[in-house]
Parts: C-alpha cells; sequence; structure tokens
C-alpha cells in the first residue's frame, strides 16, 4: 500500500541513463536501427506508461519517437520502444528541452 498521494497509475522511478531516439517516421526496415537512432539524450524518469528525458534540441509535441535505453549492467535487457511525445519543455536551468512521452508500443531488437 501506498502512504503517499500518487495520482498516476505507475509510480514513476528516477533514472539518470543515456538514450537514442529518432524520429519513427524516418524508420527504414533496411538499415541499422542505432544509424537511425542519430540523436541523444538523458532519460531522467520511468514508469508503466511513459518516460521523461532531456533532450538537446526541441522535439515536436504529438511525434512519434523509436528510443532504445541500454542499461550499463548486462542483468537489465534494453528497453526499445515507440513512444508519443505529450510534453515538451524548455528547462528552467540548462540549455535542454524536458521530453515526456507516452509508450505507445515495445519494439524487438
Amino acid at each position: 500500500m501506498r502512504n503517499y498521494d500518487e495520482k498516476r497509475d505507475f509510480v514513476r522511478v528516477a533514472v539518470d541513463s543515456a538514450i537514442s531516439f529518432g524520429t519513427a517516421d524516418d524508420m527504414d526496415d533496411d538499415v541499422a536501427i542505432e544509424t537511425l537512432l542519430d540523436q541523444q539524450a538523458v532519460l531522467k524518469n520511468l514508469s508503466g506508461r511513459g518516460l521523461m528525458f532531456i533532450a538537446d534540441n526541441e522535439v515536436k509535441k504529438e511525434s512519434l519517437l523509436d528510443i532504445k535505453v541500454v542499461p550499463s549492467n548486462e542483468l537489465t535487457k534494453p528497453l526499445h520502444a515507440r513512444v508519443r511525445v505529450v510534453r515538451v519543455m524548455k528547462q528552467r536551468h540548462g540549455d535542454g528541452f524536458e521530453v515526456g512521452a507516452v509508450i505507445q508500443s515495445m519494439l524487438d531488437d
């Protein structure tokens, strides 16, 4: 039982991990996924339904992105998913953009 007032369906987990992402429209089955996920960001939190990361460049709200998180340990499998951007906000204390996204589907490697 939770001892705090959480309005979300899933609890956020604080994460500090590098991620790669690219626009889902640019994905091509004939090109290696690592080539298409050409932008880098830092994942800040993750939940059962979504995630938030810090990107250097602004991402369009409502765009579909393919993201890949490769954990630093071998015990945890990589996360490869298609997400829909629901929030983009310029950081108050930094040069990047906070990007909030909802997981649409899990992708195979």
